[in-house]
């Protein structure tokens, strides 16, 4: 077993220990500190991995060898041999470097929590998109890193007969195959991408309006979809339970059917290489056309929880679509204040529980209102040779009357902006 590859031993019943270490590199950040913690603390447990101690250590600058001061990084050696940890975790990235040195005084494993997270990550991925994703995101963060994997890097490889030299370093054999398993895993994806851009095209090409459901990872996605569509998905008291997106049908109130994306989850910081290479799964959401921004209400910094969802979908192109703000688990929350800070006059806000069904209905009416602002009711005036326009209407919109007259045939009709082209000019204005 590897240095950073943590396994649970059923014969001895004990897991392997961690000291976390959280920095605080402001004054004014103590309870983003503690938020930090205890995320640290979320992350650790569902890697698989015990916490023997949680530590907040505040500095005034980041320093280039150890991270932290000399003193605290003796002191945090003592503590961890004291302990008797397997793994020293730290809350902010180490770069190389740093990594190596703490490995080497400390002389245990020492990881940052973007490890931590490709390690779940790693843990969850099931379908072949999510195994390939996890995989080029190790394999690109292992590349500078490759020095850890090894204690005799100066051994060399002899050439082969009739050459000179001291041949090819051990490392440099490394870092070649990481790079070819790198180019081979792109080229693995670009083909399940070309997939997945062939079913969501199948999707786009159907009358049906899309949402996705994004938010914090165990805000209860998965339970809300299961909750509004009695969906067979896995649900789980765990960080990043899903990794891949789930799409389900959903009949609303008055008839009208709609598809649901449930989407990976979000963690502050969440590294940029996994944004990445989760791309494609969360372009789900760049293509919906609404989003059900879910919130945890028994969240100790919800607030924080709804900007980290708003800056990933920032950086997707995706804040201007038309959105609902649900607060879920009011059935855990005795304290709304906190709730007080996400507060917005541009998008409704409806509390709910998914586990015991609580407000699921007002949700629906809610969904209602937006897909019919999205796609308004319109009336179209057909002449009664027309049929071919009236097929057209029935298979690519969603028909609210049909009333055949003497001289016309005339529709309402809910219409997706890219069919209508073809209609227009029996639009009645």
């Amino acid at each position: 077993m590897s240095k950073t590859q943590f396994q649970y031993d059923s014969r001895t019943e004990k897991r392997e220990r961690a000291l976390l270490v959280t920095v605080k590199d402001s004054p004014g950040s103590q309870t983003m500190a503690e938020f930090s913690q205890q995320e640290l603390i979320s992350l650790t447990e569902t890697m698989g991995m015990e916490v023997a101690e949680s530590v907040i250590v505040p500095i005034k600058a980041p320093r280039s060898t150890y991270l932290i001061g000399t003193g605290k990084v003796k002191e945090l050696c003592e503590m961890s041999e004291e302990l008797e940890v397997d793994c020293i975790i730290f809350d902010q990235d180490l770069n190389p470097s740093q990594q190596r040195n703490w490995e080497k005084i400390s002389e245990i494993c020492v990881i940052d929590r973007r490890e931590v997270i490709l390690q779940i990550f790693a843990d969850r991925a099931s379908t072949k998109e999510a195994v390939l994703q996890v995989a080029l995101a190790r394999q690109e963060y292992s590349l500078p890193r490759l020095t850890r994997a090894w204690t005799h890097l100066s051994r060399q490889r002899g050439g082969s007969k009739g050459t000179r030299g001291e041949g090819e370093t051990q490392l440099e054999v490394d870092r070649r195959l990481v790079m070819k398993h790198i180019s081979q895993i792109k080229k693995d994806l670009k083909g399940v991408r070309a997939h997945r851009e062939t079913q969501r095209k199948q999707r786009q090409a159907l009358p049906v309006p899309t949402g996705s459901i994004v938010g914090y990872t165990n805000a209860g996605k998965s339970s809300l979809l299961k909750a509004l569509t009695d969906a067979d998905v896995l649900i789980e008291d765990k960080l990043f339970a899903t990794l891949d997106p789930t799409t389900r049908k959903i009949r609303l109130p008055g008839g009208a059917e709609i598809l649901l994306t449930d989407t990976v989850g979000f963690v502050q910081n969440l590294p940029h290489d996994l944004v990445d290479a989760f791309r494609s799964t969360l372009e789900e959401t760049k293509y919906s056309d609404f989003i059900i921004h879910l919130i945890d209400a028994s969240h100790p910094e919800p607030a924080t929880c709804y900007q980290t969802t708003l800056d990933v979908l920032e950086s997707l192109g995706c804040t201007d679509k038309p959105a609902v703000i649900v607060i879920n688990k009011v059935d855990l929350c005795d304290d709304m204040i906190p709730l007080a800070a996400i507060r917005r006059k541009d998008y409704p806000i409806v509390s709910i529980s998914a586990k015991t069904g609580e407000g699921i209905d007002k949700l629906l009416e809610t969904i209602e209102q937006i897909v019919f602002d999205i796609y308004p009711v319109e009336t179209y005036h057909l002449p009664q040779d027309r049929y071919d326009v009236l097929a057209f209407m029935r298979k690519n919109g969603s028909v609210i009357t049909e009333d055949f007259q003497d001289d016309q045939i005339v529709v309402s009709i809910r219409m997706p902006d890219r069919f209508k082209s073809a209609i227009r000019p029996f639009l009645v204005q």
